[in-house]
């Protein structure tokens, strides 16, 4: 099979790396790609948001599957070009896409079904906004509704800090704030390939979004993660499945816009059970880059056989995966581009490229998340100590990360 990743990013990189994998891919392209993606895959100067040149390309050089990985081109509407030419294509329709697209929407379609989430208001206006803060007082959480890259997201522990918040927020035309109470209890992960009502969970993952050690600082799309995670018990991912993957599924379905492609759960445990933080139309960065490389069988045939209303076969390793994010100077408020990176090569592990470039045959950063380096132990505790050896022989002077990825499960007992 020819197969196409649509994407640039980390997480299109393990999408890539996973169908590369597969007795199924005789040749993988991906559009536009890293360089880090050019070791086992054609890259295609498409961008990503090139819907209709992609669906051109896709269609002369005979593409028997795409997957899409970033979700501005699923909220865009490319499974919809691909779907109205009759090629095959992983991912939610824009309509269905609509679950990150808007958060307001999926907010609403999670009380019209029942599926447990943090109560909420959606505001238009900056002192309605800000009068409802001051009512409702803090904690208190403040969502910038759209597309946001992982980010727009204040969890505010006390007024001033919200505030703040709305004021960034609105300082955006036309922009809108889904303001929601806040939930206390830990989070995780859980992403399923879906097809209308058939609902399969993949292994979990432990995301740490906060910037800083300790979890301090802003959000961001991910600083590092680890799978899997003990104390997401199977008893607690069949309660998930039961009351919020398969329900929103269902009701996707009902409101007339089925899903197709990787559901992700963005979850909260709390003493009410498991509740919705948020709903993504993808694969989570950096979810994906430990939880695939601890896939056992054949990925591209696990998709095929989903979209064919299968059940796939899905057999993990017992080794546990653990990854940190090398972000760049200034990230998230900005990014350093343009420096130099060396000593890549030299690591013993995986390395996702996020955020990079080749210029002039040097590798240089290109994004916020620059890269994630990977390494799987029979222990977490190993597999850490492995990752932070091999993240020392990564050189750029504009890259930082957090040294703690997974050590408070660790500390606690939970890992």
């Amino acid at each position: 099979m020819k197969i196409l990743v649509i994407g640039k990013g980390g997480r299109e990189h393990a999408l890539a790396l996973a169908a590369s994998q597969s007795t199924l891919c005789t040749e993988l392209f991906a559009a536009p790609g890293n360089p880090g993606m050019a070791e086992i895959a054609t890259l295609v100067p498409i961008d990503d948001n090139q819907m209709t040149e992609l669906a051109d390309f896709a269609a002369s050089n005979d593409i028997d599957l795409t997957i899409v990985g970033p979700e501005n081109a699923l909220a865009d509407g490319i499974v919809d070009e691909f779907a109205a030419r009759g090629l095959k294509i992983f991912g939610p329709t824009k309509a269905a896409a609509q679950v990150e697209a808007s958060k307001d929407f999926a907010k609403g379609l999670m009380k019209k079904h029942n599926i447990p989430t943090a109560g909420y208001q959606t505001f238009t206006d900056y002192d309605a906004a800000c009068s409802y803060v001051k009512e409702h007082g803090a904690p208190i959480v403040i969502k910038e509704n759209g597309l946001k890259a992982g980010k727009g997201v204040t969890v505010a522990m006390n007024e001033a800090d919200a505030l703040e918040a709305l004021k960034i927020a609105f300082d955006i035309p036309g922009n809108s704030v889904v303001i929601e109470d806040y939930l206390e209890g830990f989070e995780f992960s859980l992403i399923a390939l879906v097809n209308g009502e058939n609902v399969y969970p993949l292994e979990c993952a432990q995301d740490h979004k906060r910037v800083g050690d300790g979890d301090t600082g802003p959000n961001t799309g991910g600083m590092g993660s680890y799978s899997p995670v003990k104390k997401i018990t199977p008893e607690l991912v069949e309660e998930t499945m039961e009351t919020i993957m398969k329900p929103m599924a269902k009701a996707l379905v009902e409101e007339g816009c089925p899903f197709t492609g990787f559901l992700y759960g963005g979850l909260m445990v709390t003493d009410k059970g498991p509740q919705v933080i948020e709903f993504n139309a993808r694969f989570g960065d950096p979810e994906a880059e430990v939880i695939l490389c601890r896939l056992e069988s054949d990925f591209v045939k696990a998709i095929l056989d989903v979209m064919e209303n299968k059940e796939p076969e899905l057999v993990w390793t017992n080794k546990t995966s653990h990854g940190v994010v090398l972000a760049s100077e200034g990230y998230p408020a900005g990014a350093t581009k343009g420096a130099a990176i060396e000593g890549v090569n030299e690591v013993d592990g995986l390395v996702y490229h996020m955020g990079t470039k080749m210029d002039e045959g040097r590798l240089l950063t290109n994004g916020g998340r620059v890269l994630m380096v990977v390494t799987l132990a029979d222990k977490l505790e190993d597999a850490m100590a492995n990752t932070y050896e091999e993240v020392k022989k990564v050189n750029c002077d504009k890259l930082f990360y957090r040294t703690d990825i997974g050590r408070k499960d660790l500390v606690d007992g939970e890992n």
